[in-house]
């Protein structure tokens, strides 16, 4: 009866013995299925928002109204500084004073000769006194006493040296190829000045005071005496101011 009893014991202790050894890898199974599941559903979850964030964002970013941005209200332009431009643009600046025509070269350096005489009647012969009468606005018909008019002394030297000098530099070609063709000196008339190299103002510096210059940057260009004169060797102007 005891072996009897001891045998039942041993035999059900062997069933669930057996029967923990043949769940066991299954539970194992499972268990691994389940955690490898879970694993990788939120790995799936992980990536599927990592992938989603930048479509929200982009969809966001097209979606967004872009900023207004206020247009620049263009400058006025300034008016002298314009002019200057277009007469720069119309001039051609010569230096070589060789390439002129043979009738502006002559009347250039009968100016010059009668300038450096000292003597002012020496003016009158090259004046065109004619239907083409040389522009020298003053109160006198007579142009040699216009020329002493504009002058600080009674003879006329100083409106003689500021001719000489003028005729020094180089000119400026004005309207070239139309019947307003002009050759004119200084060539400063014809260069903006803010354009002028240091040698350059220095050459203007000779006719003109620092206090001169400055007052032409405000005005936009050169204003003082000029000396104009037409392709066939007429003298066409000799004026002052703009």
């Amino acid at each position: 009866m005891p072996n009897s009893r001891f045998s039942r014991i041993l035999l059900a202790g062997a069933l669930v013995s057996a029967t923990a050894l043949a769940q066991a890898p299954q539970a194992r199974a499972l268990t691994g299925v389940t955690r490898g599941d879970a694993l990788g559903t939120q790995g799936a979850d992980s990536t599927t928002r990592r992938e989603a964030a930048p479509l929200v964002l982009e969809n966001q970013h097209s979606q967004a109204t872009p900023p207004a941005t206020e247009k620049p209200v263009p400058e006025k332009p300034d008016p002298a500084a314009q002019a200057e431009a277009e007469t720069a643009v119309k001039a051609e600046i010569i230096h070589d004073l060789s390439k002129l025509p043979e009738p502006v070269r002559k009347l250039r350096q009968a100016i010059v000769e009668a300038a450096a005489s000292g003597d002012v009647e020496r003016m009158r012969p090259i004046m065109d006194p004619g239907a083409r009468k040389t522009d020298a606005p003053g109160e006198n018909e007579d142009p040699i006493e216009t020329l002493k008019s504009f002058s600080g002394d009674q003879d006329g030297l100083e409106i003689l040296a500021i001719m000489l000098d003028l005729m020094q530099t180089g000119v400026a070609r004005i309207e070239a190829g139309t019947p307003d063709e002009v050759y004119v000196w200084p060539y400063f008339v014809g260069k903006p000045l803010s354009d002028l190299t240091p040698p350059e103002k220095v050459e203007l510096l000779r006719i003109v005071t620092a206090g001169d210059l400055a007052a032409m940057d405000e005005a936009g260009g050169y204003n003082f005496y000029r000396v104009g004169i037409s392709p066939d060797g007429k003298w066409k102007f000799i004026v002052s101011g703009d």
